[in-house]
């Protein structure tokens, strides 16, 4: 009878997951080019032989993963620093509170036009500050140097979803007894001391699900590279998924651009998976 609920649900997950997952498989085991469209030859797994022989390839992977962890780890420091904040009891909390959301509100096209603007090496305002404060001596094309392109894109990244880590990390707080508090004061346990043996250790499990989500989400990252450099300069940026968009749009390579797809998905598979065993292997020694 429970099978007979669920029948629903699980056909609109077949329908809006397995189906286009099965379709991009089935194209990343076929030669399917757009020059060529009425011929689409069977050649296995060649597609993923080709990416994954590719210098391009573990470039983007490179890439990605420095962006990853750069802006996964920033957002989870500060993040839990803006949750304590406005955790406070202090006037004004509720505006605080709102205020702080604002960044992850904006659409990340429209955030990222905006630090696009903030990187204009002539009329942006980052140069003007630090010029003007003499932590520079001429201005820099923040988007334009390979050396420099990938931190502006992690700090425009983690400016727009630190408020998202806060926000998980503000529930697990919220959901802490303060009478645990008052009964670690009573031992002697404050300040720093309960922070550290009781905000964190109760705070792991909030903290996990930030990461996983935050990590998942890095990993893919699209829209804000596209939008901030397109990848470059000389590919200096080009994460996994731009290599796909490039494959798939600009190459015209489907089977290929399928097969990139498919990697990421099965990244991100591992990725989480990764996560909840860590976080179960926790729990248990807990």
């Amino acid at each position: 009878m429970r099978a007979l609920y669920s029948a629903p649900a699980l056909g609109l997950v077949g329908a809006v997951f397995l189906l286009p997952v099965g379709q991009a498989l089935w194209t990343s085991l076929h030669r399917v080019w757009r020059q060529v469209p009425h011929e689409t030859p069977f050649v296995g797994l060649e597609n993923y032989r080709l990416l994954l022989a590719s210098d391009r390839f573990w470039a983007a992977l490179g890439h990605t993963t420095v962006f990853t962890a750069g802006s996964v780890a920033l957002e989870l420091v500060l993040g839990l620093r803006l949750a304590l904040l406005v955790h406070r009891k202090i006037r004004g909390r509720g505006v605080l509170r709102a205020a702080v959301l604002i960044p992850w509100a904006l659409p990340t096209v429209v955030s990222s036009l905006l630090w696009g603007w903030i990187y204009h090496d002539r009329y942006g305002l980052a140069n003007h500050l630090l010029l003007t404060l003499g932590v520079l001596a001429e201005p820099r094309v923040w988007l334009g140097d390979p050396a420099l392109a990938m931190a502006a894109a992690i700090v425009a990244d983690v400016w727009k979803t630190t408020p998202y880590v806060a926000l998980i990390l503000l529930t697990g707080l919220q959901a802490v007894d303060p009478i645990v508090y008052e009964a670690a004061a009573l031992d002697g346990a404050a300040g720093a001391r309960a922070f550290r043996h009781l905000t964190l250790p109760l705070l792991l499990p909030s903290m996990a699900v930030a990461l996983m989500f935050r990590t998942l989400d890095a990993f893919r990252v699209f829209d804000l590279i596209y939008v901030l450099t397109r990848g470059g300069p000389g590919g200096s940026t080009e994460t996994v998924s731009v290599l796909a968009y490039q494959l798939l749009f600009q190459d015209l390579d489907f089977g290929r651009g399928a097969a990139m797809g498919i990697l990421i998905l099965a990244a991100g598979a591992m990725i989480g998976t990764g996560y909840l065993w860590a976080l179960r292997f926790a729990r248990g020694a807990g």
